[in-house]
């Protein structure tokens, strides 16, 4: 109790200066992530071209994938939200119809929705989520440069830090970030394989239905179950109330929420969990709470890296003996290379 009353001034001061600095620490954040996804690629082109010349071809297949991936979110949430606001004095009868039913079986809270909570706050958020969007591209630029000069130096760095430390904290470091990048790694295949299983059932299932907009219900599928709990909720919440504005049933809407559900339910609660395997297993507290804790600090992309976060930590506490305790205990693997890693 007495060591945990020390540490608490220390951690609330990191916590609180990773908030107030997550201009300066989320970029180099996102760009060490991208770094340990994409150095197999830049050694690997580098055996056989010029460094340079592997680094940009890497930047560029990186920025491929992220103009491609971005497109693909915001053209889906760019139509969806004009066909709401197209249609908002559709949504907003069925939302009065709503509240007043919700009244009428006993639910007073529906009173208080009905004065803050209406179509024209759901267009000022979708309104807000755009502009936000709009405003990463700074942090994309910084982030870009970081993974430039990381992949330049990600050699050296290894070199500097065995003639920097003494062997046996050079083996940690340098051990537990090869591990920490080879399950990131794996971390997002495995993701990236069932989100794309999701977004690819999510369609089919809006299909099967006839609701409206059913590819761009699957990308948004696809694209926000890369955040874990978070995603997959608003992936699931969003089309049933478009079920309910669109057939105006109660009924049809449950029946798409109850599918929706399933889905998500069998790939990330049965599927991906064996496919992933031990190597990446967390508790379940650890994943929510990396989740909320790094959303609350840096909005949506820290929902986004708190899990990655958390792996990288849980990695690095496995190659002590002094703090193998926190890697057992939070479902890391019990010893360095357990994973076969």
């Amino acid at each position: 109790v007495a060591v945990a009353g020390r540490l608490m001034p220390s951690f609330i001061a990191v916590v609180g200066s990773l908030q107030v600095a997550a201009t300066v620490f989320a970029p180099v954040a996102c760009a060490l992530f991208i770094i340990a996804l994409a150095w197999p690629l830049q050694s690997s082109l580098q055996r056989f071209m010029p460094k340079l010349l592997a680094l940009a071809v890497v930047v560029c297949l990186l920025v491929l994938v992220f103009v491609v991936f971005g497109s693909l979110a915001v053209r889906a949430f760019g139509r969806i939200g004009r066909s709401i606001v197209a249609d908002g004095a559709r949504f907003q009868e069925l939302y009065d119809q709503l509240a007043v039913w919700l009244e009428g079986h006993g639910i007073v809270v529906a009173s208080v929705w009905a004065e803050h909570v209406n179509v024209s706050w759901f267009v000022r958020i979708v309104q807000s989520v755009t502009a936000r969007l709009n405003t990463t591209i700074s942090f994309w630029i910084v982030a870009v440069v970081y993974v430039l000069l990381g992949l330049l130096d990600t050699e050296a760095t290894a070199r500097s830090a065995r003639s920097a430390l003494s062997p046996a904290m050079a083996d940690v470091l340098i051990d537990g970030s090869a591990q920490t990048a080879a399950k990131l790694r794996r971390y997002m295949l495995v993701r990236t394989v069932m989100s794309l299983a999701t977004g690819l059932m999510v369609w089919a299932l809006a299909a099967a239905f006839g609701l409206r907009f059913a590819v761009e219900w699957g990308i948004i599928a696809f694209t926000l179950n890369y955040i874990p709990f978070i995603g997959p909720f608003v992936a699931t919440f969003l089309p049933t109330l478009y079920a309910l504005a669109q057939f105006g049933s109660p009924q049809a809407a449950i029946v798409i929420f109850a599918g929706l559900n399933v889905i998500q339910f069998v790939i990330g609660s049965y599927i991906e969990p064996r496919v992933a395997g031990y190597a990446l297993a967390m508790s379940p507290f650890l994943v929510l709470f990396s989740v909320f804790f790094w959303s609350y600090l840096w909005g949506l992309f820290g929902a986004f890296i708190g899990v990655p976060i958390a792996i990288a930590v849980l990695t690095y506490c496995a190659q002590s003996p002094s703090t193998l305790w926190v890697a057992r205990l939070l479902g890391a693997p019990g010893r360095p290379g357990a994973d076969g890693i």
